[in-house]
């Protein structure tokens, strides 16, 4: 079921400055950010705590009054408007739920607010408590629930108002880690079945990755990059983003261009016992552009293994064991290099011990390459 109109968010030059009893600025919390989220889309802002994701959110919902710039609903701004008239539902961190009343009451309490028929009311609210698993249960009052229920009890309320615009602040923070993947599918399957405009907020990258369509990375009031979760994963436009997107982040080792005989290396910037690595294929043009020159070096924990490619394309440098968590069917490992150590996701059940000598295997060819001064990526 797709949204019946145009529900895109336009947020644009916005900012946020919090100001002292005498209007004096004291803090800027969102710096004049500007973000287009398409009709139906799931768009995450995700972000270390202060970055201004919530400050955000909370302006679109109307809940802080905007400093400067505009916010769009549709092709209306709605700078001026109460949250009531905006046409946006917002679930929160806490489930805010009323403890008196029964789960129905809880769920049908904004509906009744705007005076709907008590048989829209009632079909209203049965076929969201269905869609939920709730339907069972609409009797028991909040205190009878767990918290993944009650959380799913303030999902239906925000539903079954139908709005334009659903608003996410950390919504999972509360409940225990299986809760949180069941309740992540949970929002998906939901976003699929109502094409709804979603903007979802989260510290947790592993949220922003498995829900986003899009995500927002933030820091510090500003945008660092928007992009889908691939695109982050392989692209990361700085250093930023590259150290919060990855679980385990990105290595980010300081090294510098040298040209030796056979070519260009990276060389870890160490006294002693160096990583030293050839530089390969598209990365060569970027990199004699820097001869001599730090930069920082990024390889994602999954492009190091213990099994050489077939197509030739990996190079072999033997590394020390510092750390390893097995998980299973693979182990995070961490290798002792000259200025400290390097993450490995190496695949299979072998077990590595403390001290034990890896045959590790980079795959050059998808490293990332950071200038240390602007942070951002060279190209």
């Amino acid at each position: 079921m797709k949204t019946k109109e145009d529900a895109s968010v336009k947020i644009k030059d916005l900012v946020k400055t919090y100001t002292d009893d005498r209007g004096r600025p004291t803090f800027t919390a969102v710096k004049n950010i500007s973000l287009d989220i398409k009709n139906g889309e799931f768009m995450v802002l995700v972000g270390p705590s202060g970055c201004g994701k919530s400050t955000t959110l909370r302006m679109v919902a109307g809940l802080e009054k905007i400093s400067s710039g505009t916010i769009s609903i549709g092709d209306k701004v709605v700078n001026d408007l109460e949250p009531k008239d905006r046409g946006i539902s917002m679930v929160f961190q806490s489930y805010a739920l009323y403890p008196h009343m029964n789960l129905f009451d809880n769920m049908a309490f904004g509906l009744k607010l705007a005076k709907k028929t008590k048989e829209f009311i009632a079909d209203t609210v049965g076929k969201t408590s269905k869609a939920l698993g709730l339907d069972h249960m609409l009797q028991r009052k909040p205190g009878a629930l767990s918290g993944g229920q009650r959380q799913r009890v303030a999902l239906g309320r925000a539903i079954v108002r139908d709005p334009k615009v659903f608003l996410f602040d950390e919504p999972l923070s509360n409940l225990d880690a299986k809760m949180r993947v069941q309740m992540r599918t949970e929002i998906s399957r939901l976003h699929v079945e109502f094409g709804s405009t979603m903007i979802y907020v989260t510290h947790d990258q592993v949220e922003a990755m498995t829900m986003g369509d899009r995500i927002c990375v933030m820091r510090d009031g500003l945008i660092m990059q928007v992009a889908d979760p691939l695109t982050l994963f392989r692209q990361p436009e700085n250093l930023f983003v590259a150290g919060f997107i990855g679980s385990p982040p990105m290595n980010l080792v300081k090294s510098k261009i040298q040209r030796r005989e056979g070519g260009l290396f990276y060389v870890e910037t160490s006294e002693s016992n160096s990583l030293t690595l050839p530089i390969r294929g598209l990365l060569e043009p970027v990199a004699g552009k820097h001869v001599d020159k730090e930069i920082v070096f990024g390889v994602r924990p999954e492009q190091i293994g213990t099994e050489p490619k077939a197509d030739g394309s990996s190079t072999e440098v033997t590394l020390v064991v510092e750390i390893a968590e097995p998980m299973g069917s693979e182990s995070i490992v961490y290798l002792k290099t000259g200025t400290g150590s390097i993450i490995a996701r190496i695949q299979g059940d072998h077990i590595f011990h403390l001290g034990e000598q890896v045959n590790a295997q980079f795959e050059l060819d998808k490293v990332t390459l950071f200038d240390p001064k602007t942070e951002d990526v060279l190209k």
